[in-house]
């Protein structure tokens, strides 16, 4: 039952692994909100132009993340009905 599988949260990291376990942030640089809270926070601060080019890729690929796990929630729950 994925209820018991979310423990009771509604957020994306709970959610996406317990209806499609095959998509995770493990291994990615920036892999919840606090983290690409702070990537902004020292995209801003620094003045090195190839930190801030990594930040940014960093943060695409956390956002595309999010994009894809929302779209695969999607298309589970339509699955279910």
């Amino acid at each position: 039952m994925v209820s018991m599988q979310v423990k009771g949260s509604h957020s994306l990291k709970d959610v996406l692994p317990a209806l499609v376990p095959g998509l995770t942030y493990e291994g990615m640089e920036v892999a919840d909100g606090a983290m690409a809270e702070q990537a902004v926070l020292t995209m801003c601060a620094t003045s090195d132009a190839k930190e801030r080019q990594r930040l940014v890729k960093a943060l695409l690929a956390y956002c595309k993340q999010d994009t894809l796990g929302m779209v695969e929630i999607v298309e589970k729950m339509r699955s279910m009905i």
